[in-house]
């Protein structure tokens, strides 16, 4: 198996349909109440074990979605409100080794999480076809990136790193 992706990378290619995007929608509804449950009764130190070698701790995965999924939204906003704008790319890594990601209960973030997705989820529903057809242009991949394919991209990110806690949970055995 793969550690780093337990799950595979993002790939679609074709149409994307109005069926395909409420499946994602659904599964980003449902991440805040899946990460909860896989970090339940752990203690201080089992949530600072990394899922692999050099790898994130559960609680810097948790941190990091939290800072992913607001970056992601306000992309969304970007882009229904903006031409084609010219997002904000940050250091990832640089993020999750920061204080409020290292030292910081996991419940800030997991509270965050769950009023980020129902904000979130309600954008998303409330969105036309039109909209989801809206892009963003992100500068690190020199590419203009839809809306739609990044709900899936999202619904995708936010199982990635659940795998990723499943994995550490299986290292505490």
């Amino acid at each position: 198996m793969n550690r780093q992706y337990p799950i595979g990378t993002f790939t679609w290619e074709g149409t994307i349909t109005p069926a395909q995007r409420q499946q994602w929608i659904a599964e980003i509804e449902h991440l805040p109440a899946k990460l909860r449950a896989l970090v339940e009764g752990l203690n201080e130190q089992q949530l600072e074990t990394p899922y692999r070698e050099g790898g994130w701790t559960i609680r810097q995965v948790v941190h990091h979605i939290a800072d992913s999924h607001m970056n992601s939204i306000t992309r969304f906003k970007l882009a229904l409100t903006e031409d084609v704008p010219t997002i904000k790319p940050y250091d990832e890594a640089k993020w999750v080794a920061l204080g409020d990601s290292i030292d910081v209960d996991v419940e800030v973030s997991l509270a965050l999480i769950e009023a980020l997705h129902r904000k979130w989820v309600i954008l998303l529903q409330s969105m036309t076809e039109q909209d989801f057809q809206r892009t963003f242009y992100h500068p690190d991949s020199k590419q203009e990136i839809r809306l739609d394919y990044n709900v899936g991209l999202y619904a995708w990110h936010g199982n990635h790193h659940a795998a990723h806690i499943e994995l550490a949970k299986q290292l505490l055995n």
